[in-house]
């Protein structure tokens, strides 16, 4: 059964009433300074809209994925940007999942306080890309602790992180069967591994989006910090990519939504050549149909939703939704763009921020094609293509 939005009213209602300490000025003054949104993700980890998707039983809120999926939208919505803490949302599910009691015990109510902020996993790099399982970070066992060397790029969030998911290679590629395995999973205490080896290399981008290349030489770290098998891995990752898909596509959805809204608004309300522009059918064409894509998009993610709730395999509809939603966004944007002329590009509007924020979700965190192979090989039962 589909999810009607009203269901999730009263959740929309305090995150908008939260959002509403932070307007566009707020967000326009951030990416102006390139700074990270510190006051505002206080306030969103002190309302224990962070924690959403912890269990009660370690300190969160354990709501469902839907109802988590509508809190990244409306920070969208309200013209925010979830990308400065989406990941202490959807990180942690590789520990709720993955983890030991003891891990849990350990990590998740400081998690969910606020007190530990684990919003980084390091996966990607330089020379593989998307090839996961062809990754050259190693971590080798001696003396009771994983030695790390390596190199990870594109690692978000690390400078405001006090925890990373690490994915490393345990066992050679040309030992295993099966080319995802021996993969293996860690966590990663940065505040004691950075300048220990762990060298952290900023890298500017066209979105106010703190990423980073990670440099690993000799790193140390407890064995007991192992996340799952040995060996396992690459499904420990995926316990936490389904969810991070999912709610990147809520993401999109809110941010799609205030294009609209913003288009729409101008359009009523801007004359040229005595009429208002939105009654030219050129104008109001291209709004309605960003708007149609949009609901078809978000009917996706309520699927997402729906499967990650029950427990089922989420991979194919996660994908989809992560896909459509990214695509209605960014039609929505140049919509929204078009529609304001050469307004669009003062920053003033905000409409320039936001149109660079959701671009970026074409491309990470996989990409429209990676999700087409999967599409093809999975769903559709195509061969394989790379």
């Amino acid at each position: 059964m589909l999810h009607e939005p009203d269901q999730h009213q009263e959740i929309r209602d305090a995150v908008q009433q939260l959002c509403k300490q932070f307007p566009d000025e707020y967000f326009r003054k951030i990416d102006e300074q390139r700074a990270y949104p510190e006051a505002f993700v206080d306030a969103l980890t002190t309302a224990g809209w962070m924690a959403a998707l912890i269990p009660t039983d370690y300190g969160g809120s354990g709501l469902s994925m839907a109802e988590a999926s509508v809190i990244m939208e409306e920070i969208n919505r309200c013209g925010g940007n979830s990308g400065a803490c989406h990941g202490q949302m959807y990180v942690m599910n590789a520990i709720v999942r993955s983890g030991t009691e003891a891990q849990r015990q350990k990590y998740l109510p400081s998690i969910a306080s606020g007190e530990l902020r684990i919003q980084s996993m390091a996966v990607t790099e330089p020379t593989t890309g998307s090839d996961t399982t062809k990754l050259k970070t190693t971590a080798v066992k001696k003396d009771g602790r994983w030695v790390i060397n390596g190199q990870k790029v594109w690692i978000s969030r690390i400078q405001h992180s006090d925890m990373m998911i690490l994915l490393a290679r345990t066992t050679p590629l040309a030992e295993v069967q099966k080319r995802s395995d021996g993969l293996s999973c860690f966590l990663v205490d940065l505040k004691q591994a950075t300048g220990n080896g762990l060298t952290v290399r900023p890298i500017l981008n066209m979105v106010n989006h703190e990423t980073n290349e990670l440099f690993f030489d000799n790193l140390e770290i407890p064995e007991e910090n192992l996340l799952g098998a040995e060996g396992k891995g690459f499904k420990v990752l995926l316990d936490g990519l389904n969810a991070e898909r999912t709610l990147i596509a809520a993401e999109c959805i809110g941010d799609g939504y205030w294009f609209i809204d913003r288009a729409t608004k101008y359009a009523n309300e801007r004359v040229v050549f005595n009429r208002k522009i939105g009654q030219n059918q050129g104008v109001q064409f291209p709004i309605a149909e960003a708007y149609i894509e949009l609901e078809a998009a978000n009917l996706m993610r309520w699927k997402a939703c729906e499967q990650i709730d029950a427990h089922r395999n989420a991979g194919a509809a996660a994908n989809m939704a992560k896909h459509l939603a990214a695509k209605a966004s960014w039609e929505a944007a140049n919509v929204c763009l078009q529609t304001h002329g050469g307004f669009g590009f003062a920053c003033e509007y905000d409409i320039e921020r936001k149109f660079r924020e959701t671009r970026l979700y074409q491309v990470a965190p996989i990409s429209t094609n990676m999700i087409f192979s999967y599409v093809a090989e999975h769903v559709l039962g195509l061969p394989k293509s790379y």
